[in-house]
């Protein structure tokens, strides 16, 4: 399971100073707990400064790069931003149990003990000042190791985000009686029925090293049990059926709105059957034999910014 997001090595980017505001594609970095931190920053090109935008945060997985995020998403989120007129953000995570970076999702100290939360909040500070950025509009989203961090962050910075979009999660049984978010955020949820590394059934599952475990998670149907009652919702959702629009990719998408959440919230879920460990619409990194087939029925981008757009502080 070495792997992961290894795979996802993208072209390097020229190094940038960081400038207060720079649109397109720049890096940039901060300095948290004494340590340089390092993101990628997409500013639309609509940008003038004069109207306050959303923030989306897109944090990459176990092994990833913030670079290789973009890979992944296939520019789905960067593009977006100047359809829609909302910042992107990719943070970079450090080198975590003998891998490349990853990301302190509370699942195990013996991962890492880095202050990501507070890294990701000191970000979100940073840009604050630097950038005309909505603070009542502030979104998190992430896949796999990157998923499990955008849950950290709906429990430690609930105050911040408005909403969280985990693709490639389940939740951890450490964290099924523990409230999901001291405030209410809305939570869509992605997932694959077919996912080698999160097992839909629930169970044991390795960190990217594939070397130990990182703990028992629940099935996929029992977390949004979990994450609904945190939000108050209806107990039963209504199901839908997004259309088949990629016959031949061998999946399907069955949605599950729990509805009558507090304060206007939503809890979703977007079960892509037969899915695999991947981001649906976006780039498939490695063999179908390892993890799993790539969704071409929807663009997990779109479906996110979506839900994101509908929901603030």
């Amino acid at each position: 399971m070495a792997l992961f997001f290894t795979a996802i090595a993208m072209l390097s980017l020229p190094a940038c100073s960081n400038k207060a505001v720079t649109t397109g594609l720049s890096s940039g970095s901060i300095i948290q707990d004494s340590l340089a931190r390092t993101y990628l920053l997409y500013i639309p090109y609509s940008y003038d400064g004069t109207q306050s935008m959303p923030l989306v945060i897109v944090l990459h997985g176990g092994g990833g790069t913030a670079q290789g995020m973009i890979g992944l998403t296939q520019d789905g989120f960067n593009n977006l931003a100047d359809e829609e007129g909302f910042v992107a953000v990719y943070p970079q995570g450090l080198e975590v149990a003998g891998f490349e970076a990853g990301w302190n999702d509370g699942r195990d100290e013996r991962f890492s003990q880095t202050d990501d939360a507070g890294f990701i909040s000191a970000l979100i500070d940073y840009l604050e000042q630097t950038i005309n950025i909505n603070h009542d509009r502030v979104y998190v989203t992430g896949i796999s190791n990157g998923a499990h961090m955008s849950m950290c962050l709906a429990r430690e910075l609930s105050d911040r985000i408005a909403a969280v979009a985990p693709v490639a999660y389940a939740m951890p049984e450490k964290y099924a009686s523990t409230p999901v978010s001291t405030e209410p955020v809305s939570v869509l949820v992605m997932t694959g029925t077919e996912d080698p590394l999160t097992p839909w059934e629930g169970g044991e599952t390795p960190d990217p090293t594939g070397e130990r475990m990182l703990g028992s998670i629940l099935s996929v149907p029992a977390t949004m049990e979990v994450i609904a009652a945190s939000d108050n919702c209806s107990s039963i959702p209504v199901v839908s059926w997004e259309p088949n629009a990629a016959p031949l990719d061998g999946t399907s998408v069955r949605v599950e709105t729990f509805s009558q959440c507090t304060n206007g919230t939503e809890v979703i879920l977007y079960a892509i059957v037969g899915g695999g460990h991947t981001w649906p619409g976006g780039w498939q990194y490695s063999s179908e034999l390892i993890i799993g087939k790539t969704c071409r029925d929807i663009d997990a981008c779109e479906v996110i910014w979506d839900f994101f757009q509908r929901h603030s502080k």
